[in-house]
């Protein structure tokens, strides 16, 4: 019953060494294990401790890790994504160029020793002012997020690395992050199967994510836990592993424990348990809660074994079908993931105006200061700006007196934002901003159809370096 209860566990931990309790799970039959950004500082460094967990393990073994580019990014979380995000290659909609980004970003994952990566994000951008998809969905319509998904999901392929859809059965219509609440994906079935469902039933991939959303016309209950999710998905021809977002969000843990909603995913149908980041709780005491409960469910009859024998084999079966590969230098590999983000990031970005400096700006971060799904605010504008244009200043002004302060003087002002419209901190920093220099520059980096009215805007598309170094470049530094 315990080495049931591991093979349907993936828990995080922190740091760059395998911890006790963690050697002690991979040796008895954990299913995987998910790395944050605590434990992939650099591609050679993550190699080196994915190569641990499987010598621990002794077998194949999943080993998946969140990196869509863009906004959301793990291996190259210090210095900003390499590539622009997939708002962006939905924007440009050249499905080659999306497979090559695929591609490029794969061969790094796969010479991290990352099998699994949590993308794409087969979303649809239906909602401007959502506070968590936003730019990490391929594009509002979902003809364009199935020609983007299939084409990312290929590249990944080419590369040895299995994809994992997300998030099912769609959180691109909501406007509650499901870190922070429960959100509810206010549909019909018409308009569900038509719009959010569509992207997971034609883009196939080895595993799909549920979602922590609640679709009042088949369900009370989030996806996660209610059976309909996983039946439609089986139903639809998914044959690979459920995999849940992670049990630790607060959508989930406000209103159960994690011990009780891993049986209850479990019950649903569920394969494989996504915990918490180790930066939200302790990793450990997540790992305890979620044995304990799903063993306990075992032995007492409330799981079935066989069922869950049947997860645990989906688990396996996928670490098996995409055993580590060589790792290789990833230097030419990070040279060309930059190559190619670089140049989807540069036919992405738009202006509007004329948006040249003429000297080193102040730059004004006013968005929010936490990012769950990204899992910090990233400062990659701030250093592509500074590294373009020595003698930049970037502030990041905390009220609206502040921020108009900041913009008073004599040097240019770009100002950066992601979701003015929706976020009343956000809007009234950049209006004060504006008020004071009606001149400033604009930069946008949520979806296009949520940019704020500005005599001179840039849309990014996302907040990875790759955006920053394409809005540099149209600001009159080519870096």
């Amino acid at each position: 019953m315990r080495a049931l209860a591991l093979g349907t566990l993936l828990p995080s931990f922190d740091g760059l060494t395998v911890p006790d309790w963690l050697a002690a799970a991979l040796s008895d039959g954990l299913a995987g294990v998910c790395l944050f950004a605590v434990s992939t500082p650099d591609v050679a460094t993550t190699r080196r401790l994915t190569d641990e967990l499987r010598r621990h393990a002794g077998r194949e073994l999943i080993v998946a890790s969140d990196e869509e580019g863009g906004d959301v990014t793990r291996i190259q979380a210090g210095e900003g994504s390499s590539l622009p995000g997939a708002a962006a290659l939905g924007a440009i909609d050249d499905e080659h160029l999306t497979r090559r980004c695929g591609v490029a970003l794969g061969a790094v994952l796969a010479t991290a020793g990352i099998n699994l990566d949590l993308a794409p994000v087969l979303d649809v951008a239906s909602e401007p002012d959502n506070p968590v998809i936003g730019v990490r969905a391929f594009a509002p319509t979902p003809d364009r997020v199935i020609a983007h998904g299939r084409a990312f999901v290929d590249g990944l392929a080419a590369a040895g690395v299995a994809a994992c859809a997300k998030h099912f059965p769609g959180h691109g219509a909501t406007t509650i992050d499901s870190h922070l609440a429960l959100p509810t994906l206010d549909a019909d079935p018409e308009t569900l199967h038509t719009r959010d469902l569509r992207p997971f039933a034609e883009v196939r991939t080895a595993a799909v994510m549920t979602a922590h959303v609640v679709v009042p016309a088949l369900d009370e209950r989030p996806a996660t836990l209610a059976p309909w999710a996983a039946a439609a998905l089986r139903k639809g021809g998914h044959d690979g592993v459920i995999v849940t977002d992670a049990l630790g969000m607060r959508a989930i843990a406000d209103h159960i424990p994690l011990g009780e909603a891993c049986v209850r995913a479990l019950e649903a149908g569920a394969d494989l348990l996504c915990l918490d980041a180790p930066h939200q709780r302790d990793a450990r005491t997540c790992f305890d809660e979620a044995l304990a409960a799903v063993e306990g469910a075992l032995r007492s009859g409330r799981l079935d074994a066989q069922r869950v024998a049947a997860s645990v084999a989906r688990n396996r079966a996928l670490a098996a079908a995409h055993p580590p590969l060589p790792a290789e230098d990833p230097t030419p590999l990070l040279a060309r993931l930059d190559a190619v983000g670089l140049e989807a990031a540069r036919r992405a970005v738009r202006a509007t105006g004329n948006v040249r400096l003429s000297g080193p700006p102040v730059l004004l971060d006013v968005r929010r200061r936490a990012q769950y799904a990204a899992g910090r605010t990233s400062t990659a504008f701030a250093s592509v700006v500074q590294e373009a244009f020595p003698g930049a200043r970037a502030l990041a002004p905390a009220d609206p007196a502040e921020a108009a302060a900041a913009a008073t003087g004599p040097q240019d002002v770009v100002v950066l934002t992601s979701m003015a419209r929706a976020e009343e901190r956000e809007g009234a920093l950049l209006a004060r901003v504006l008020e004071a220099r009606p001149d400033a520059v604009v930069v946008h980096a949520g979806v296009a159809e949520a940019a704020p009215r500005a005599a001179r805007l840039v849309l990014s598309l996302g907040v990875g370096r790759a955006n920053a170094r394409a809005v540099v470049a149209l600001l009159g530094a080519d870096r």
